[in-house]
């Protein structure tokens, strides 16, 4: 597939996977807000435009990975946003984690242009962006991400249709809602151990051997033992995602008390200035409370 590709917003995902798009030999024009992350692609073949409108223009198919819904109004709307660049038949992608409401009002709002908007958050945090195994979870026509499904996989290793606009984003926030709650129970039972005494090296191995064994202990136990809490997925962002979750439980009146009480706990975190750390370091929370580390 050789069609032209625009991609607004370079953090810790979106730069790696315009990166992928790149390599993998597709004509991309960047935007960001921070010029010089879109310099650093320009040196390995992205042409860099000026506004989210003119990475738009021209392209069959515009992502967009940004941070909340309110960057997403700034980069969408107005005279310079996504909808001023473009025309009748682009594809829009967004794999941002945004609210389910906000993703079927662009959906409407493409539909008015002639072009088709795809909410398409994805699972795998920056590890999977730089390896190119993200997945997919695309919520809106079916037709129209099967006719994109070579860009996306230059990103990712999967593509999984969930329904109508808004669905994608409706399954991303259940996503992490797990996400979330395992990291905790983790973490909750590294402070168990730590307090009883036990060594965190073993306890680790007991983890992975055993019934608790998960995906937040395979990517967020070494990281403990090691207390390296450099950026995968920000703490912040997983606090805002179970904001969104809540907020989405409450509309679809789902008891969720797990949740609730994660939401809690990473709260306390951003508030103790972990917010810019690493999801993982909501181990620090519980360090503060039992007095001790929790790698033993």
């Amino acid at each position: 597939m050789t069609a032209k590709v625009g991609f607004i917003g370079l953090g810790t995902m979106g730069y790696a996977m315009a990166a992928n798009l790149l390599n993998k030999g597709f004509d991309v024009t960047v935007y960001n807000r921070t010029p010089s992350k879109s310099e650093e692609l320009r040196a390995i073949g992205a042409q860099v435009a000026a506004s989210p409108a003119e990475a738009s223009r021209g392209r069959k198919v515009v992502i967009t990975m940004v941070s909340n819904d309110d960057s997403i109004r700034a980069v969408y709307d107005g005279e310079n946003g996504v909808f001023a660049g473009i025309g009748a038949g682009t594809i829009i992608v967004d794999s941002s984690t945004i609210s389910p409401e906000l993703a079927r009002r662009l959906a409407t709002d493409a539909k008015a242009r002639g072009a088709i908007f795809l909410d398409a958050p994805v699972t795998g945090s920056k590890p999977a962006a730089e390896a190119g195994t993200l997945v997919f979870m695309v919520g809106g026509d079916a037709k129209a991400a099967q006719s994109i499904e070579p860009v996306l996989l230059a990103m990712g290793r999967k593509v999984i249709p969930m329904g109508p606009s808004g669905s994608g984003a409706v399954a991303k926030l259940a996503h992490n809602t797990i996400v979330g709650i395992n990291t905790a129970a983790l973490m909750e039972g590294f402070a168990i151990a730590a307090k009883g005494g036990i060594n965190g090296e073993s306890f680790l191995e007991l983890v992975q051997s055993g019934g608790a064994a998960s995906k937040a202990a395979e990517l967020k136990g070494n990281k403990l033992l090691g207390q390296d809490y450099s950026v995968q997925f920000a703490l912040a962002l997983m606090l805002k995602d179970l904001r969104l979750s809540s907020v989405l439980s409450d509309q679809l009146g789902v008891p969720t008390p797990l949740l609730e009480a994660s939401k809690s706990l990473y709260q306390a975190g951003d508030a103790s200035g972990l917010g810019d750390l690493d999801l993982s370091a909501v181990a620090k929370v519980y360090e503060q409370w039992i007095g001790r580390t929790l790698n033993g």
